[in-house]
C-alpha cells in the first residue's frame, strides 16, 4: 500500500506522545476541566426550636461518587463496528484524579479508513454543577440538537473540517446523568477518496457509543 500523508491534526492523534500531552491539557483547561464552583452558603435558619446537637442537613446527596472504567463502557462488538481494526481493550488516558475524570480512546487505520473514538466521564459535586457544565459545553457548540431519552439531557453535533484537501467528520455527544457528564467524540476520514464518512454514519455511531456509556454509568451506580 502506498504511503499516504496524514493531515496534521490526524497525525497528532496517531502519535501517542501528542495524545498524552493533549490529554494532560484537556484535564486542566479543556472541555472537561472542572469548573470553579460558586461558594454556597445555606440560608440562616432560626434555631430557637432546634437542639444544638441536631445533625447537619447541608450535605449534598450525589448519585455518582466515582467515574466508571471507560474502557469497559462500550461493548466489544460496538468497538469493532465503529473503529475497525482497533484493539477492543482501548487505552485509558492518564488522569490527575481517576475517581472524578476518566477517558478511554480507540483509534485505527484499516486500509485507507481511519476512525477515532473517545469516551469520557466526569463526576461533579452536584446535579446543579453538572448542569452548569453541560450548558457551558453547549454554548461552545453550533448546530446539532437534543438526543431524547439519553440521561437527564443530551445533545449531539457533527462538524466537517478540511485540511490539505482531506475531509474529517467529527461527532460529539454530551450527556448529563444526575451529577455526572458523559462525552463521546467520534470521527473518521478516508485517505483514498479524501472524503469523510457521512453525517448520519458519524452521528449514529457517536449516539450508539453514548447510550452504552451512559448505561455503564447507571449500572455502576450501586
Amino acid at each position: 500500500m502506498r504511503s499516504l500523508p496524514l493531515p496534521l491534526a490526524l497525525t497528532a492523534r496517531l502519535s501517542p506522545v501528542v495524545v498524552l500531552a493533549a490529554a494532560g491539557w484537556a484535564l486542566s483547561s479543556g472541555p472537561f476541566a472542572a469548573p470553579q464552583a460558586a461558594e454556597h452558603k445555606p440560608a440562616e435558619e432560626k434555631t430557637e426550636n432546634r437542639s444544638a446537637s441536631a445533625p447537619s442537613t447541608s450535605t449534598v446527596s450525589k448519585a455518582y461518587s466515582a467515574a466508571p472504567a471507560p474502557c469497559e463502557s462500550v461493548a466489544k462488538k460496538t468497538i469493532e463496528s465503529l473503529v475497525p481494526g482497533a484493539k477492543t481493550a482501548g487505552k485509558e488516558i492518564p488522569s490527575t484524579d481517576t475517581e472524578l475524570r476518566r477517558t478511554c480512546s480507540w483509534n485505527a487505520l484499516k486500509g485507507y479508513d481511519y476512525r477515532w473514538l473517545d469516551v469520557s466521564y466526569e463526576v461533579m459535586e452536584s446535579d446543579d454543577a453538572a448542569q452548569k457544565s453541560y450548558e457551558a459545553h453547549l454554548d461552545k457548540k453550533s448546530g446539532g440538537g437534543p438526543v431524547p431519552g439519553l440521561g437527564d439531557s443530551a445533545y449531539s453535533v457533527v462538524n466537517l473540517t478540511t485540511e490539505d484537501k482531506q475531509q474529517t467528520r467529527e461527532g460529539v455527544v454530551i450527556a448529563r446523568a444526575a451529577n455526572a457528564l458523559v462525552m463521546i467524540t467520534y470521527n473518521g476520514s478516508d485517505f483514498e477518496s479524501k472524503k469523510a464518512p457521512g453525517t448520519d454514519t458519524i452521528n449514529k455511531g457517536a449516539i450508539k457509543a453514548a447510550k452504552e456509556a451512559v448505561a455503564a454509568l447507571e449500572s455502576d451506580k450501586g
